[in-house]
């Protein structure tokens, strides 16, 4: 008699919720594959810090196979998902098809443009590390492009920086530029007249940290003014071009740098597999974060749309938590046990505003100042993955908090990986 083959349970994409359905399901009796289109699990909390120059990409990047190679029953495939057979428990991928038992799919989101002309083509990104990277690149080049040009007008639009969206990452990247140009780059450039530089936060909204506690959002807002950044509520935008920001009350404001924030988006994979679609292009599930009709199919984290009231925030303690729910229910399934229902259980949520200032709402109580940094500094250090990662994202800050410097100013080229 032949050995019984084990359950294959398939899980798309290695960010928060895929590594964590991963790591339930890592020793159980069940064979599991691990698929993404890239080799590398992103950090993608710290993910500004590239871009505004305040640490190496390779910092907050952790190698999967790495990760899965003390799990016995873990493999893994890079590869890239584009179609399903939810008949045959079949993926399509750009290599062999890939069979499964049950399959979780965690591919994240993609920014949301809302529709706004421009965007796609004019503006940046903050949503992997190629778009950190690239974003980075361009603010260097920037100024050395405004330190050689003798018009004034075209040197002033070099160096205004837009950023669009007044949430954590807008507020956390607008806090990061503004200590990059007001230190390390004003030593550089030593030629420049800095009250030429510009940096606007704009945020359709009336407050900046929508969500939060007035009192938090009031402290990023000065915070920020304190930084030298122009802050603008009520500021919807109505198209960007290769040259200006427009708002909708007509305003037209010139620059280079148009840095997109303002929202997120389900991963095109929903629709590329045929899946239902919902509001922001999310895949709605069950209680149990199954798909209608196919209870073999669980989606977790930014992908997913769970059934009832309330909206959970596209974040990674929800992908962590949906991740580890499903696997935890495939587990239970093979034991012929009913599912539970997902129930978010708030961490709380911090950013920082550059050096010794942040903000933190936590048990329903309300800090801000150093002793949020502080706790903002260990709960990214603990949840970074790798601790090598840990000691060069430390040392990183620990040089730019005793010195002034950021060691990584750097216009690196980015060249595409031949063979494709």
């Amino acid at each position: 008699m032949g050995k019984r083959r084990r359950p294959r349970i398939v899980v798309v994409g290695a960010g928060f919720g895929g590594l964590w359905a991963v790591r339930t399901l890592a020793f159980e009796p069940v064979e599991v594959l691990l698929v993404d289109r890239r080799n590398h699990h992103t950090f993608f909390p710290l993910l500004y810090q590239v871009a505004a120059a305040e640490i190496e990409p390779e910092a907050i990047a952790f190698p999967i196979r790495g990760l899965l190679r003390r799990f016995p029953n873990v493999a893994f495939e890079m590869a890239e998902v584009r179609g399903i057979d939810p008949a045959a428990r079949r993926l399509e991928t750009d290599g062999p098809p890939i069979d499964y038992d049950f399959l979780i799919l965690a591919p994240g989101s993609l920014a949301h443009t809302f529709g706004v002309p421009g965007v796609a083509e004019h503006a940046f990104f903050l949503k992997d590390l190629d778009q950190a990277v690239a974003l980075r690149n361009h603010i260097l080049s920037v100024f050395e492009r405004a330190a050689r040009e003798p018009d004034p007008l075209r040197r002033r639009r070099l160096l205004t920086f837009v950023i669009v969206g007044g949430g954590p990452t807008g507020v956390e990247f607008a806090g990061a530029l503004a200590e990059l140009i007001a230190r390390p780059l004003r030593r550089d450039f030593p030629t420049l007249d800095f009250r030429e530089v510009r940096v606007l936060l704009l945020e359709a909204m009336a407050e900046v940290l929508p969500g939060l506690p007035a009192v938090l959002s009031a402290y990023a807002r000065e915070r920020l003014r304190h930084l030298g950044v122009e802050v603008r509520r009520r500021a919807p935008v109505a198209a960007v071009g290769p040259d200006r920001v427009r708002l909708q009350d007509g305003e037209a404001i010139e620059t280079a740098t148009v840095v997109w924030t303002a929202g997120v988006r389900g991963h095109p994979l929903g629709a590329a597999l045929g899946l239902p679609l919902g509001p922001g292009e999310r895949v709605p599930v069950t209680p149990a974060l199954q798909v209608p009709g196919h209870p073999e199919i669980y989606v977790v984290g930014d992908l997913a749309l769970p059934e009832g009231p309330g909206k959970l925030p596209m974040v990674a303690p929800v992908a962590i938590q949906q991740g580890t729910l499903a696997a935890r229910n495939i587990l239970r399934a093979l034991k012929g046990r009913p599912s539970l229902p997902f129930r978010y259980r708030d961490p709380g949520t911090l950013v920082t505003i550059g050096r010794n200032a942040a903000v933190a709402h936590v048990f329903g109580r309300a800090f801000t100042g150093f002793a949020a940094w502080l706790l903002w500094l260990g709960v990214h250090l603990i949840r970074l993955i790798g601790m090598r990662n840990r000691l060069v994202v430390l040392s990183g800050w620990a040089w730019d908090y005793l010195f002034y410097e950021r060691v990584v100013r750097l216009i690196l080229p980015s060249l595409p990986v031949r063979g494709k």
